[in-house]
Order: C-alpha cells, then structure tokens, then sequence
C-alpha cells in the first residue's frame, strides 16, 4: 500500500428521526448561551421555529442566505451577529446557509452549529466560498467547520423531488472527485464509495415517495460521507467548474454540479481509470447490477439524472450561449490539481456538450 496522510475533522454528529429534539442541549455542549438562528427568506417560518425550540438561548433570526455566499451579505450578517451579542451561529437549511454561516464563523470565529435540510455537505467540510465582484472563491479554514452537525430525516421530508434529486447528485460529486484527488487516500475511497451508492439507490426511491423516511435517511447518510470525503481531500475540474459557472453566472449550485458531473468525469476518466472502476461499481451495485456488469460511469451518471428528471444542460439552466468562453477561460486561468492537464480547448467543448444537454465524451 502506497503512503497518505489522512486528516480527519473534528465535528460531531447527532444522527437519526427527530434528532433535532437535542438542539438546546448540543447549544448547551457548546458553550454558547446567544445563538443566532440562519436561514434563507424561504426557510425562516422554519428558522423562527428553531428559534422558539432554542428559547431564551436565542439570540434572534437572520433569514438572509442566498446562493454562492455575496460578500455583502456575509457582511451584513457578521455585523448583525455583533449587534444582538450572538455566541454562536445555528444554520438550518442547505449549502446557502451553511456558507454564511461559515462566512460569520471566519469573520468572527464564532462556533457554527449546521441542521441540513438538503444533501449539499458542506456541514462535513473546512471549505467556504464567497462571491465579490462576479467572482467566486473559495479557500479552507479549520474555524469554518461547523462543530456540530443535526442529521435529522424528518427535516427533510418537505424537500421537493426535483431539488432533492439535484441536491444528491451535488453530494455524489464530492465522492466521485474525492476518488482521484491528489491527496486522496484509502479512509476517503472506502466512503467516497459507500456515499455513491448510498445515495445512487436512495434518490430512485425518493422519487417515487418524496415521504419515504428510510430513504431520506439513506440520502442524508449518504451526503455525510461524500461531505467528509470533500472537506479531506482536495478539490478538482468539476468543483472549480461549478464554482466558476455559478459564481460568475449566477446559476444555481446544485442543478449546476448536476449538468456539469458527468461531464468532468469524462474528461479525466482516462487519466483516473481506478477512480472510474470505483465510480462504476458504486453506480452498479445501486441498480443492481450482475456480476461482471460493465458500467461507464460519466454514462450511468448521465442517465441516472435523466432517469430521475434533473436538469442535463446548461442552456436549460439559463446560461447563455456566448458566456461559454468566458467560462472556459476563467476555468483554465487558474491551474489546479487535477488528473488530466487543463486545456482551454477541450474545456471549451466540455462546456459546449454541457450547454448542449449532450451525452458526456472524453
């Protein structure tokens, strides 16, 4: 076996149905006697009852997140945090409120408590992004991880198929650059793997019933592994892409990664072949798969989201045609760890096949 460093992050998880019953005793676990309650405008009835369960442990409401964290409105959040005396940040709700969450947490230092309601597993990960000026970037800080993670089934029963869907497969994309990361290690493959097909056969059954518990359970199992799998490992092509097309384009996160995955994967699946195997037999045990059953993976992807009715081009996410090279070229500016060399060529008709809602090809 060859040598790896792997890291593991200390964050505590509080996993089952109705786990959100211990949220005033983990604030208490916390040190924390002023927590001020995230949300994005659609979740703050949900955000405001966190609050009343929270009591006099509540510092106030702040139901401001939004898509890919603008500095603004990290800005304004820090300094509302300030103004109500907040000792610690509870977000309840996806990635967009657990990244500004993370972007008080870097400001300030305050401790964040996470309550996903979706599958984006940024709860599991040191990783933030911020917005300024029609660009996103990202970097990693040990004072962002959230201390403490709620996976509670039950909270995510409202979530609609189709963003569920989308939200899982974002959540897939962790685990599948995790398996050709270059700093990726065996601890990392073994979930990444179990993640992928995790949430490969519990997205089918939340389809077919958005209210099937043990489903939602298996999915947001599912989006803890592929989440600790992110925040251990390096990012490469498929998340600098979707951080590109979504923060300079404003498109939506999870419907992005969704369109973009299979993509990416083609483009390095020749120079990642062991990371394609796992891929595959993840993908293949999920459905069933016979022994022996050859299955390409950037294909099944494809056809999984297709088969589930996700979004397969960026044309249908709203992305303008003549955006496409400013995309490629943002893309390639910044070299990156990846399996394959960046080439502003072929990423260029990566994106075209993208915009094009066509099959993936290498």
């Amino acid at each position: 076996m060859e040598a790896f460093v792997y890291t593991a992050q200390p964050a505590r998880v509080v996993f089952g149905a109705g786990a959100l019953q211990h949220l005033g005793a983990e604030v208490e676990r916390l040190g924390a006697r002023r927590a001020l309650v995230l949300s994005t405008p659609e979740q703050a009835a949900q955000a405001r009852r966190v609050a009343e369960q929270l009591g006099a442990r509540a510092a106030g409401v702040y139901a401001g997140a939004v898509m890919h964290v603008p500095v603004e409105t990290a800005r304004a959040a820090v300094a509302e945090a300030a103004r109500l005396g907040a000792d610690c940040a509870v977000a309840i709700g996806g990635g967009s409120t657990t990244g500004l969450g993370k972007a008080i947490a870097l400001e300030s230092g305050l401790p964040i408590l996470a309550i996903p309601t979706t599958y984006a597993g940024s709860e599991m990960t040191p990783i933030f992004g911020l917005t300024e000026g029609g660009v996103k970037r990202t970097g990693r800080d040990p004072r962002v991880l959230p201390r403490t993670v709620i996976y509670d089934p039950e909270l995510s029963l409202g979530l609609p198929p189709g963003l569920s869907v989308t939200s899982g497969i974002n959540a897939m994309a962790h685990a599948a650059e995790g398996l050709y990361a270059h700093d990726g290690n065996p601890v990392t493959a073994l979930m990444a793997e179990e993640g992928l097909r995790a949430m490969a056969a519990a997205l089918p059954r939340l389809v077919r019933d958005p209210a099937d518990r043990a489903a939602r359970g298996d999915a947001l199992y599912a989006a803890w592994l592929c989440g600790t799998v992110l925040g251990a490992v390096a990012m490469g092509l498929h998340h600098k892409l979707c951080h590109t097309l979504g923060g300079s384009f404003e498109l939506p996160h999870a419907e992005v990664h969704t369109v973009v995955l299979p993509h990416a994967l083609a483009y390095n699946a020749a120079h990642a072949p062991q990371a394609m195997a796992r891929i595959a037999r993840a993908l293949g045990a999920a459905a069933g798969a016979g022994a022996g059953a050859v299955v390409d993976a950037p294909q099944a992807l494809f056809e999984q989201a297709q088969a589930l009715g996700a979004p397969t081009s960026l044309r249908a996410l709203g992305l303008p045609a003549e955006a496409l090279d400013r995309a490629a070229d943002l893309a390639a500016a910044n070299p990156y760890p990846n399996p394959r060399p960046l080439d502003r060529g072929a990423l260029r008709a990566l994106l075209q096949r993208a915009w094009d809602g066509a099959a993936p090809q290498a």
